[in-house]
């Protein structure tokens, strides 16, 4: 058993991923410190189970900082420096000499070989305990403050703990903004990202399950800027999901919940096609395939389903052939295939994994050691930062990178001389 004596006590609030990565690089790094954890629930690394369908997406497999930023719609910036310290390639590595190896999706996505999240969560909870961090379960934390030296938590329990330093990586939960708000920081207002768009068109709605592997989402009609996504698109029985509307509820998070999830939604269906090549194509159809029924028979690369949905929508018969194709008629298609419009009536969940918009404001913390400027001694990690990506590993690589730094740093300051 690991004898402290009056060494210096680092409190981390949080077992997620980031409150566990934080704390095991800390005590590794200063073995002689006292580390402890505290987790308000019932189950250590909750998000970490249920991320990726079960699986967890550990990271991304891009490895240059400056590409890799780009996939952060909040943070990015910021981030720049702290990943050129602890990058995917250094989770990568960090796991393997774990025992665990990762394995790289077509898509860049990251998992464990095991598919299975169980491996990561062993694996932190195993290195937590060999650390001699220790673990603290059911231990809400009621108030946080400061005194000129220590930092004093108090649980619900009535238990005080003083600490010579502090990292909060609490996620998105309130109190974790609240603390930090107590303890001198700016918080922008949190508001959901990564969600689905609810859509009232039931024609299109009843599609559920046919999927686009290339369409381009617009909040804005002209497709342009980060409000502008393209990517696969998935029809659901509520509306439209896939990696492209997540990218887009993402970076359109602000605009979207200031007008409570109800705005306008361009889809250009066929990205790589222009206006003038879909007439020509079409303008082909007729002509060379004149006596063939539009419903069933078409060059435009389109799943069956969508063509029929796009066939009503223009009020084309079923037993219409390509001879009667009106201008009018082509004139609905194109601008249907090119620039739907449709509108966003709510949002939707993406599976159980929740990201949060807003945190705490980046120019308040120090990003080479993720020290807040405001309150000396105290440190963040993870979503509690006003930080979050797009799906697909980028949100757990932030909270390895920063709770990584901020791990090292608090150790560093606590040993120096």
């Amino acid at each position: 058993m690991t004898v402290f004596d009056n060494s210096p006590t680092v409190i981390v609030i949080g077992g997620g991923a980031a409150g566990f990565f934080g704390a095991i690089n800390l005590a590794r790094q200063a073995p002689r410190l006292r580390v402890i954890l505290l987790e308000a629930g019932t189950q250590y690394l909750s998000k970490v189970r249920i991320s990726g369908g079960g699986r967890c997406n550990v990271t991304h497999h891009c490895f240059d900082p400056a590409q890799l930023v780009q996939n952060y719609p909040r943070g990015g910036k910021a981030l720049r420096g702290a990943l050129s310290r602890f990058q995917p390639q250094d989770v990568i590595n960090w796991f393997a000499a774990e025992g665990v190896k990762l394995k790289t999706e077509a898509d860049g996505r990251m998992f464990p070989t095991t598919d299975d999240s169980a491996t990561i969560v062993d694996c932190l909870i195993n290195a937590v305990r060999q650390a001699g961090v220790e673990l603290q379960i059911r231990s809400p934390v009621r108030e946080v403050t400061k005194t000129e030296q220590k930092f004093r938590i108090t649980l619900k329990s009535g238990e005080i703990l003083n600490g010579d330093r502090l990292l909060i990586a609490t996620g998105s939960n309130p109190l974790g903004y609240r603390w930090a708000e107590n303890l001198g920081h700016t918080i922008q207002p949190p508001v959901p990202s990564l969600f689905t768009f609810n859509i009232g068109d039931r024609a299109l709605r009843a599609l559920a399950g046919v999927s686009v592997p290339k369409a381009r989402v617009s909040l804005d009609p002209k497709g342009k800027g980060q409000l502008s996504q393209l990517g696969p698109v998935l029809i659901t029985h509520w509306g439209l999901s896939g990696p492209a509307v997540l990218k887009l509820s993402a970076w359109g998070a602000r605009v979207l919940h200031d007008c409570h999830y109800r705005h306008p939604l361009w889809i250009n269906w066929l990205p790589d096609v222009s206006i003038n090549s879909l007439t020509e194509q079409l303008q082909a159809l007729k002509k060379d395939h004149p006596r063939k029924q539009i419903h069933n028979f078409t060059t435009v690369s389109l799943p069956k389903r969508l063509w029929h949905y796009f066939m009503n929508q223009a009020n084309i018969a079923e037993t219409q052939v390509w001879a009667d194709f009106s201008k009018k008629q082509e004139q609905i298609l194109t601008q249907l295939l090119l620039n739907s419009q449709y509108t966003i009536q709510g949002k939707g969940v993406f599976k159980e994994e929740f990201v949060t918009c807003g945190g705490v404001t980046l120019k308040e913390i120090n990003f080479k050691t993720m020290e807040s400027r405001c309150c000396p001694g105290l440190y963040f990690a993870g979503e509690i930062l006003d930080i979050d990506g797009v799906t697909g590993g980028f949100n757990f690589q932030n909270a390895w990178t920063t709770s990584y730094l901020a791990g090292l740093a608090c150790a560093d300051a606590l040993t120096e001389g």
